[in-house]
């Protein structure tokens, strides 16, 4: 039995390559779980019929390569319902786009394609990314793992659904205003909004072209860094992506590390008393630890 629970891809990549279990094992508990658990949620709108033909292809990898195999192959995720898949469904939770077929893969995509990373399936998402709780779906609202009766946030609250109900290691949301940092908060799980430019747009939906961004949500900050960097990266397809020399020159020109702190909010009131005391102990930690925040 495998324990879903405490995995995360660091840890489920090691466990792979010591043979602990197979990327197929992997696959089947996570499948056993959705089947168990998305009735209620409504995390998934589609379960991919060939997940366990992709961690066959997975393991002869993982055992061809073993400790040289990329931290993601085998890894089981989720992919929002606006991010092209070629040759599947992509509907943004819309029936007017209920029977589409992607005809391309989205350059993320792509990058995980080449990692042999197990898609599971589509998660649910407001229509067109146009909301903030996944209420607003055409195929029904997503619920939050924590307690069903409750919102899961959006609009990518059916990715954070499935990773914080353990239906999946990790997946893939899209953040306009908060898609991904809004459910993630609500979930208990880590969600990270790119740098605009840093991850290809190419092959998202678009909800707001000079906005949106595509990001990972996962159980830790380590996975979300380890997902971010797979899928980062200059793409010619995408006319606002960040040429790789971008981010290192910024950084030789400035030397102090700057945080960004809303106290115009902060100061706005409504806030529970214990997290904003652990909100400022954050800031005082970054602030020791060399950041500035303004």
């Amino acid at each position: 039995m495998i324990d879903l629970k405490e995995l995360t891809i660091k840890k489920a990549h090691d466990h792979l390559v010591s043979g602990d279990f197979s990327v197929q094992e992997l696959t089947e508990a996570y499948l056993h779980e959705i089947e168990i658990k998305n009735k209620n949620l409504n995390a998934y709108l589609e379960i991919f019929e060939d997940a366990e033909e992709q961690a066959r292809t997975a393991d002869k990898v993982v055992q061809e390569q073993k400790d040289g195999a990329h931290l993601l192959t085998g890894i089981p995720i989720a992919v929002k319902d606006n991010i092209l898949i070629k040759g599947r469904h992509a509907s943004c939770g819309s029936k007017i786009l209920e029977t589409h077929l992607a005809a391309y893969d989205a350059t993320v995509i792509s990058k995980l394609k080449e990692r042999h990373v197990v898609f599971l399936g589509r998660t649910n998402m407001d229509e067109f990314a146009m909301g903030s709780s996944t209420d607003y779906s055409a195929f029904g609202p997503t619920r939050n793992p924590h307690d069903e009766s409750c919102s899961p946030g959006g609009s990518s609250g059916g990715s954070a659904a499935a990773v914080s109900g353990g239906l999946a290691l990790a997946a893939l949301g899209s953040d306009t205003g908060g898609s991904i940092r809004q459910p993630a908060g609500l979930n208990g799980i880590v969600g990270l909004k790119t740098t605009y430019g840093a991850t290809s747009r190419h092959g998202l939906v678009a909800l707001a072209s000079s906005f949106d961004q595509i990001g990972p949500l996962t159980k830790t900050v380590e996975d979300a860094r380890i997902l971010f960097h797979t899928i980062s990266g200059y793409d010619p397809m995408d006319s606002t992506s960040l040429p790789e020399s971008h981010g290192r020159e910024r950084m030789k020109q400035k030397t102090a590390k700057i945080i960004g702190v809303p106290y115009h909010f902060l100061a706005g009131g409504g806030i529970d008393h214990d997290v904003l005391l652990n909100f400022n102990a954050s800031i005082e930690l970054l602030e020791k630890n060399g950041y500035e925040a303004r």
